[in-house]
C-alpha cells in the first residue's frame, strides 16, 4: 500500500472518525499514524536511520525525511543518523554542530507485514490516547458519586459503564446482598483513581462510609450550602450506620433536617443503601457527650475517659448492657468508629464491684504500712488518699480535716508514712547498686530510687544507657498495628511518669554528656512554644 494522492483524504477521514469513536484528539491519533509510517518506513530502508514522517494537517500528504544530526568528527558513532561538520558544510554552507541536516526520501510502499505492523502502533498509540484521556477525566472526580450501567460481571466483581470510561466495583466494596445484571443503572461512590499497568483504573465502592456522606449532601439541601456539617461517619455496609452532624445555625435542628419531612430525606438514603439502618447523632465537642449520643438508644450513666491511652469507659444500667453492645458489637463498634476511642463497656454493678477492689486494696495498703486499724484506714481512703506519698507530704490541715484525727495522729501517721518511704529509698537504692548501676545515674535528677531500680531491672545502669532511651520506652505508649491499638509497657510507667517528663529527662542526659548543645535545646523550645501561641 503506497501513500499516494488517492487516499491522502482518507487518512484524514480514518483520523477524524477514530477520534471521534474514542473521543480524543484527532493530532493524537495522526501523530499515531506518523509514529507507524517511520517505523514502517525504518524497516525499508534501514533502521539505523532516524527517519521522521510528517502528514499535512489539510491534504494528509504524507512526507517522509531523513534526519542526520552534525556532530564532532570524533563523536561519530552511527553513520547513518550522524554526519560531520565537514560532510555538514558540503550539504549546508552555515551548517554548525547539533544543526540538523533533512533529506526527503520517496515514501514506502507498505506490504501486508508492515501494514499490519502500523496497524498495531496506531491502535496502541490510540488506547494510550483513550487512557490519558480518562484519567484526567475522572483523577479530579475521586470522592463523588456517579452513576453508570452495569457491563458485565468477572470474578464476583462488577465492571461498570461510567460514561467515557470504565470502573470496577470490586466484590468486597459491594453492599453484602446486592445483585447485578448487564443493563442495571447503579448509583457509586469513586473511591480512587490511578494509573496501572493496564490504564488508569476507576475504583467505585458502595460500602466507603463516604459514600453515605455523599448521599445525604445530595438529599440534604444544608449540607450541600455547608450551614450542617458532616463530622464523622460509621458504617457496618448493608446493615447499620451512624453519621454524626452539626448545625452552624442556631436556628437548624441538624438531626431534623437530616431526617426530613416525615423521613423522606434518610429514607431516600436508606432505599439506596439497601435499607440500612442509619441512627443520625448531633456532634458534639465534648467527648463524653459525643459519646453518650453515639451509643443510642442505649442509656449511660457515667463516662470516664483517658485521653492518654485513647481510651473510655462507659457505665451502664445492667438491664441497658445488651442494647449499648447491640447484636454482635455492632453498636459500640460503630460509636468507637465515630468517636475514633476504644470503648470499654461495663454495667453499674461491675463499676460498683471495681471501687469495692479498689477500696479494699488501698484500705489494706495503709493497714499494712502505717500500722493503723481498717477504721482509721477506710476514713483516708474515704477522703481521697490513694498511695503513701500523699499521706507523707500533704499539708498537715488535710489530715486534720478528717473527723477525729488530731494533731498528734495527724503527725504520727506522716511520720510513719516518711519513715516507709525512706526505707523503700533505702532498699532500692540497696538493691540499685548490687545490679551494678553506676553513681552517674544514681546522681541524675530527677529519678528516684525506686525508678533506679526499675531501670537496673531492664539494663539500664549508665547515664549514658538512659540518654539512649527513647521517652515512650520509659513513659510508655500506644501504636496502631493492623487498624488496632496496641499498649506498649514503659520501664517507669508505674511510677506515672508522662511522655513529656520522660523526654525532659532523657533531653538532660544528653546535654550533660555533651551529646546536645543546650543553645540549641532552647532555640527548639522557643520554636515551640511560638507554634503554639500561633494555633492558639
Amino acid at each position: 500500500m503506497a501513500i499516494t494522492s488517492a487516499n491522502q483524504l482518507e487518512l484524514l477521514q480514518t483520523a477524524e472518525a477514530v477520534a471521534r469513536e474514542k473521543m480524543i484528539d484527532p493530532d493524537l491519533v495522526i501523530q499515531a499514524m506518523e509514529e507507524s509510517l517511520a517505523r514502517a518506513a525504518k524497516s525499508r530502508y534501514g533502521s539505523d536511520l532516524d527517519i521522521r514522517v510528517r502528514i499535512d494537517r489539510k491534504t494528509g500528504r504524507a512526507t517522509f525525511a531523513r534526519i542526520r544530526t552534525v556532530v564532532e568528527d570524533e563523536a561519530v558513532e552511527n553513520h547513518h543518523a550522524q554526519l560531520t561538520l565537514k560532510q555538514a558544510k558540503a550539504i549546508k554552507a552555515d551548517a554548525a554542530i547539533g544543526d540538523e541536516i533533512i533529506d526527503e526520501v520517496p515514501p514506502v510502499d507498505l506490504g501486508r507485514i508492515a501494514a499490519q505492523s502500523a496497524k498495531q502502533v496506531i491502535l496502541q498509540k490510540v488506547r494510550e490516547a483513550e487512557r490519558d484521556r480518562q484519567f484526567e477525566e475522572f483523577k479530579d472526580r475521586k470522592g463523588t458519586i456517579i452513576n453508570g450501567v452495569v457491563k458485565r460481571e468477572e470474578y464476583g466483581n462488577i465492571i461498570v459503564d461510567i460514561g467515557r470510561g470504565e470502573g470496577i466495583l470490586r466484590r468486597n466494596e459491594k453492599i453484602g446482598r446486592e445483585a447485578y445484571r448487564p443493563n442495571d443503572r447503579i448509583r457509586c461512590f469513586i473511591k480512587d483513581v490511578r494509573r496501572e499497568a493496564r490504564g488508569p483504573q476507576v475504583f467505585l465502592s458502595r460500602t466507603d462510609p463516604m459514600f453515605m456522606a455523599e448521599l445525604f449532601k445530595m438529599e440534604v439541601p444544608e449540607i450541600y450550602d455547608g450551614i450542617i456539617e458532616i463530622k464523622a461517619v460509621a458504617r457496618d455496609p448493608g446493615s447499620r450506620a451512624k453519621i454524626a452532624v452539626i448545625s452552624y445555625d442556631n436556628s437548624i435542628d441538624p438531626v431534623g433536617a437530616c431526617v426530613g419531612m416525615r423521613g423522606s430525606r434518610v429514607q431516600a438514603v436508606v432505599n439506596e443503601l439497601q435499607g440500612e439502618k442509619i441512627d443520625i447523632i448531633p456532634w458534639n465537642q465534648d467527648q463524653a457527650t459525643f459519646l453518650v449520643n453515639a451509643l443510642q438508644p442505649a442509656e449511660v450513666s457515667k463516662v470516664v475517659i483517658d485521653e492518654e491511652a485513647g481510651k473510655i469507659e462507659v457505665v451502664v444500667p445492667d438491664e441497658q448492657l445488651s442494647l449499648a453492645i447491640g447484636r454482635r458489637g455492632q453498636n459500640v463498634r460503630l460509636a468507637s468508629q465515630l468517636t475514633g476511642l476504644d470503648i470499654d463497656i461495663m454495667t453499674e454493678a461491675e463499676e460498683s464491684q471495681r471501687r469495692q477492689a479498689e477500696f479494699a486494696e488501698r484500705t489494706k495498703l495503709f493497714m499494712d504500712t502505717l500500722d493503723v486499724d481498717e477504721m482509721m484506714a477506710q476514713l483516708l481512703v474515704s477522703e481521697g488518699f490513694t498511695n503513701l506519698e500523699e499521706v507523707a507530704y500533704v499539708e498537715l490541715d488535710e489530715l486534720l480535716s478528717i473527723d477525729g484525727f488530731d494533731d498528734a495522729t495527724a503527725g504520727e501517721l506522716q511520720a510513719r508514712a516518711r519513715d516507709f518511704l525512706e526505707e523503700q529509698s533505702r532498699k532500692a537504692l540497696e538493691n540499685a547498686r548490687a545490679l551494678g548501676v553506676e553513681d552517674s545515674l544514681i546522681d541524675f535528677e530527677g529519678l528516684t530510687p525506686q525508678m533506679i531500680e526499675a531501670l537496673a531491672h531492664d539494663g539500664i545502669k549508665t547515664l549514658e544507657d538512659f540518654a539512649t532511651c527513647a521517652d515512650w520506652e520509659l513513659a510508655g505508649g500506644w501504636t496502631t498495628e493492623n487498624g488496632l491499638r496496641k499498649k506498649d509497657e514503659g520501664v517507669l510507667e508505674k511510677f506515672e511518669m508522662s511522655l513529656e517528663e520522660a523526654q525532659h529527662l532523657i533531653m538532660t542526659a544528653r546535654v550533660m554528656l555533651g551529646w546536645v548543645d543546650p543553645t540549641e535545646l532552647e532555640t527548639a523550645a522557643a520554636d515551640s512554644d511560638e507554634d503554639e501561641g500561633a494555633e492558639a
